[in-house]
């Protein structure tokens, strides 16, 4: 998008001048998570209760984690994964 003078930077632009790499690359990857996460839930046909109930993870957590206002460690991620047939894998990128 080019930099209309009216209305500023794009979203683009204002983000690389806010935020240092890393804090675009953890929120980047936090976005993709949390997408997958959700996905793999309606691909499953499965509601946030009935997850809860699988997983053992509250479903307000699961609500939480889901809107982006909660970050997950890594036990309740496993916890939300497994029955959703999902794994964490570390790749090199």
């Amino acid at each position: 998008m080019k930099n209309n003078p009216a209305i500023g930077l794009s979203w683009t632009e204002a983000r690389q001048k806010l935020f240092t790499p890393e804090e675009i690359a953890e929120s980047d990857l936090r976005v993709a998570l949390i997408s997958e996460l959700i996905q793999a839930r309606k691909e499953k046909g499965i509601t946030q209760k009935q997850l809860e109930e699988l997983s053992g993870v509250s479903q307000p957590v699961i609500a939480r984690i889901e809107r982006g206002t909660t970050s997950p460690n890594i036990s309740t991620l496993t916890k939300l994964l497994f029955p959703l047939g999902k794994k964490l894998a570390l790749v090199p990128v």
